[in-house]
């Protein structure tokens, strides 16, 4: 493969007046697709044999190995390293004013092309000087066609059969399928709107002249352009393939040759992130190209089925979320109103319909919710037979008080005492059956240490010595870079911003973070930021000799490995903490006018007219612009915003003793808060607060 030496920017003269030395400038943008990279990469290789060719790779802020696999293995190469993740535009950009090739070809990474690709592109191209772009079949992992090969613009008509799923209904309608030319057969050369950014094969000279100009000096400035850095990811392609046309060009697609696609890999499209991004992106070209042309209403109608698609999304992965409890509820409702008609047929009465209305239901969510309030749906605890007796037991009590209050509701005992021992006996069984569809006992758990090299190795000595170990070591994440030496042990995986990453990549079952080398803080931070994730979490503490697991305590003569639900407590839902601000704000609002007129009698300097000036703000935590409880707005800058606290009304740090507000207090003050945090003592707090104001105003 023949590489052109660096040139750095440049500017549209040069870089056009030295585009004879090299054929084709491949440029790939990677992200943590180490293996599908190389596989691109040796692809590409292949398919050079006849041409010069210069490869450039851009890495986004790979934590995967990517950017030492290709000094490694493609020395020839042009390797960008960024520090973060620029966006896929910003990112070819780099290459691009770069490069030195009559044509470029912007690829993806997790694609193979055929050897015959470039050679094949080249000769379309040089047979076609009116074309500025040109793309190939693309094919989907399975050998399917891949319809984004050739797309359309999304006009107002276009985008809404995609968005409603008509394209998907009728695709050989030259209506409805017009977005992916789905009713074209895929072996037709033809001119088309827009190409997919996978593989794009652009003439050097479209992006800095029109195609009526012959010279760049005529006009340097003119031309398609590069890549528009305010498409971060998706919509980008689309751009550039209407602004090469607005310079004269034009856009063809050929069945000449194929690449393979493994789509979905550097970003996977069951992420909300792809919906929004991928139809954010739809809407960000239509404000820009079609602002002056179409109404606002397109644009409405785009918004509108963005926030439809996200909803659905969102709907979906709560689903998948909660399918224990969903599940549970269904089964303790099946088996209860099972029990009540079975009884009910037997003693020949009526139908049991406040049975089924009521109890049966009733029922089914007071297990539910007695389950999940003892912890019952986390991963570690789901097989546990405690939480299924226990919370049978709550629901059939419930049930009895419900019926001693309301006579309308008299029920048979012995259906619900039926009901009790069926539903106690079907949902543990379910969980034994879960219990043995687990990971089989042969393969360990996958831990990874957020730490360093000395606690790493620590952690990685105690299991080595143990007979049964619970799981094997990854590797750490450190932002201390390792040594040479270091780096000959325990695989250093990556700094702390990569973590995430690091996880998925991994697939890593348990994160140990290291208490000797971390700040609390920092810790509770990073649980924040995998809390999506399918892992647990476990603190290694300095001085123990037992392993405290999440379901367990083993004394093995080990390092402490404490489960982080047990060190920091388990913050409330988002859902918890509003229904209890709602509630109390409800009832402060009613007792208001009461409140006012008594403050009026009392005095300007009552504590009453001090607590009336605080429930004048009740109304922005119904909206959710301030929380009850929350902090001071000069103190923000202590709050990480993964805690996702508000300015409240009622503030921590109140509680303090005015002779105590140091910083150390303050942070300590917070932090105990977040980790602590219950409907108690929100409550505590306000009580504290509203005694409080007895005292005189701090000046």
């Amino acid at each position: 493969m023949h590489t052109a030496p660096s040139k750095g920017k440049q500017s549209a003269r040069s870089t056009t007046a030295q585009a004879g030395e090299v054929d084709v400038s491949v440029v790939i943008v990677n992200y943590n697709v180490r293996e599908f990279l190389e596989q691109a990469m040796r692809s590409v290789e292949k398919a050079s044999a006849q041409l010069r060719v210069e490869l450039f790779v851009v890495d986004n802020n790979s934590s995967d190995g990517s950017v030492e696999m290709v000094r490694k293995r493609f020395p020839e190469a042009h390797l960008i390293s960024n520090k973060e993740n620029t966006g896929f535009s910003k990112a070819n950009n780099q290459a691009i004013r770069m490069a030195n090739g009559r044509y470029l070809l912007i690829l993806n990474p997790d694609t193979i092309i055929q050897e015959d690709t470039l050679t094949s592109l080249v000769r379309f191209m040089d047979a076609h000087p009116d074309a500025g772009a040109a793309g190939c079949k693309i094919l989907n992992a399975d050998g399917t066609f891949a319809p984004e090969s050739r797309r359309a613009f999304p006009t107002p008509a276009v985008a809404f059969y995609r968005i409603t799923g008509l394209s998907k209904l009728f695709p050989n309608s030259p209506t409805f399928g017009k977005y992916n030319l789905s009713y074209l057969s895929p072996d037709e050369t033809c001119e088309v709107d827009a190409l997919s950014g996978s593989c794009m094969f652009v003439r050097k000279d479209a992006l800095y002249q029109d195609h009526e100009e012959t010279t760049v000096e005529a006009q340097p400035d003119a031309g398609a352009g590069l890549f528009d850095e305010d498409f971060f990811m998706y919509g980008e392609d689309l751009d550039w393939c209407y602004r090469i046309q607005q310079a004269g060009w034009k856009i063809y697609y050929t069945p000449e040759t194929q690449i393979i696609h493994y789509k979905g890999e550097s970003t996977k499209k069951g992420d909300l992130r792809y919906v929004l991004l991928f139809y954010g992106a739809m809407l960000r070209f239509a404000e820009k190209h079609f602002k002056n042309r179409h109404s606002w209403f397109f644009r409405l109608f785009l918004r509108c089925g963005i926030i439809a698609r996200g909803t659905l999304h969102m709907l979906s992965n709560w689903v998948r979320r909660n399918a224990g409890a969903l599940a549970d509820v269904a089964l303790s409702f099946g088996v209860m109103a099972g029990a009540g008609i079975l009884r009910f047929v037997w003693d020949g009465l009526a139908f049991p319909t406040l049975f089924l209305g009521i109890i049966a239901p009733l029922y089914a969510l007071a297990v539910t919710g007695s389950i999940s309030l003892q912890q019952g749906y986390q991963r570690s605890k789901y097989t546990r037979f405690k939480p299924v007796l226990t919370a049978n037991i709550s629901a059939i009590l419930l049930i009895a008080a419900v019926s001693f209050f309301a006579k309308g509701l008299a029920f048979s005992r012995a259906a619900l005492v039926l009901g009790f021992l069926l539903c106690t006996l079907a949902l543990y069984i379910v969980r034994l059956v879960y219990s043995h569809k687990k990971r089989p006992a042969h393969l360990l758990r996958r831990a990874l240490m957020v730490g360093d090299q000395e606690e790493a190795s620590r952690l990685q000595a105690s299991l080595t010595a143990l007979p049964n170990p619970l799981m094997e070591l990854a590797g750490f994440v450190s932002d201390a870079s390792p040594s040479a030496e270091e780096k000959q042990g325990i695989p250093w995986l990556g700094n702390l911003h990569h973590l995430r990453d690091v996880v998925r990549l991994q697939k890593i079952d348990d994160v140990v973070f290291a208490s000797s080398r971390l700040a609390n803080r920092t810790i509770f931070s990073l649980i924040q930021e995998l809390k999506h994730l399918p892992v647990e979490f476990k603190i290694l503490s300095a001085g123990q000799e037992h392993l405290i697991g999440q379901a367990r305590i083993d004394a093995l003569n080990t390092p402490p490995l404490i489960d982080a639900a047990q060190a920091f407590g388990r913050t409330r839902s988002t859902f918890q903490r509003r229904a209890f601000e709602v509630t109390l704000v409800i009832l402060g609002l009613l007792c208001y006018p009461a409140l006012f007129i008594l403050a009026k009698v009392a005095g300007s300097q009552s504590v009453l007219q001090k607590l009336v000036s605080k429930t004048r703000d009740l109304p922005k935590v119904l909206r959710g612009t301030l929380s009850l409880v929350g902090y001071r707005a000069e103190e923000h800058n202590l709050i990480p915003k993964s805690w996702q606290l508000k300015q409240g009304i009622f503030t921590i740090t109140d509680t303090l003793p005015m002779d105590t507000k140091s910083a150390d207090a303050l942070n300590r003050a917070y932090w105990l808060y977040y980790s602590n945090q219950s409907m108690t003592l929100d409550f505590d707090i306000i009580i504290r607060c509203i005694r409080q104001l007895k005292a005189p105003s701090a000046p």
